[in-house]
């Protein structure tokens, strides 16, 4: 069975199994625990030294975050329809008692329409961005609430099935919120989002880094369709 050791600096680890050799792999200062398969990397694992809070900081809403990410390794992300020139991945607060993971698929499924998905990873903590003054009034309004922000447990998922499925109307339980959607690269990602979600996105495209790196297939897949991607946004 594969195990998990950090060296002293936690942006490093060693990843150490019956059938992989000892290995000390960093990514970006980020620390990240992942489970092998063979010589691949697997899934992403909680580890209790990382995640020291089960629950959220205190003040902020349960929330959950999905990293949609398809073949070519692009990533989903829909415009809304309430802020203008603004796009983002999808997310959604968490019920009371509500599997985290059950709940990102739950989210998917609403804001998108998309049940053809495969878990590849979770972000090992929670993140955390504070509301602006007057967005924090309006929510807190609506929801009858204190909070000061969101903090967001991120999942990343493969998309696998056809683009016919993605649908923003979603699964019609919920109001819609999105207008228009496109397969981006994780830059083009973190710039379009809102400036006040911007450094949790940076963060999540840190975190998953393992996973979205092209190879050589993908990334002319990639530049075949960026003219048609980047035409429809800008």
């Amino acid at each position: 069975m594969e195990s998990c050791e950090f060296a002293r600096n936690l942006g490093v680890y060693r990843v150490i199994g019956p059938n992989y050799p000892s290995k000390t792999i960093e990514f970006s200062g980020v620390p990240l625990v992942v489970t092998w398969r063979g010589n691949k990397p697997g899934r992403v694992c909680l580890r209790r030294r990382v995640l020291a809070l089960e629950s959220p900081p205190q003040g902020y809403r349960k929330n959950v975050g999905i990293c949609l990410v398809n073949p070519n390794k692009q990533i989903f992300a829909a415009s809304r329809i309430n802020i203008p020139d603004t796009w983002q991945m999808p997310q959604g607060g968490a019920d009371e008692g509500e599997d985290l993971r059950h709940a990102a698929i739950r989210e998917l499924r609403e804001e998108t329409g998309v049940t053809s998905a495969e878990f590849l990873a979770e972000a090992p903590y929670w993140l955390t961005y504070d509301f602006p003054t007057q967005i924090r009034h309006r929510l807190n309004r609506r929801w009858g609430t204190n909070y000061k922000g969101q903090a967001q447990k991120w999942f990343l998922l493969k998309f696998t099935g056809k683009e016919e499925e993605i649908n923003l109307l979603g699964d019609g339980s919920e109001k819609p919120e999105f207008k228009h959607w496109s397969w981006m690269l994780p830059e083009k990602v973190v710039e379009l989002a809102v400036d006040f979600k911007r450094p949790v996105y940076e963060q999540v495209m840190k975190l998953f880094s393992p996973y979205l790196q092209p190879d050589a297939e993908t990334e002319t897949n990639v530049k075949l369709c960026m003219y048609e991607i980047n035409s429809s946004i800008e």
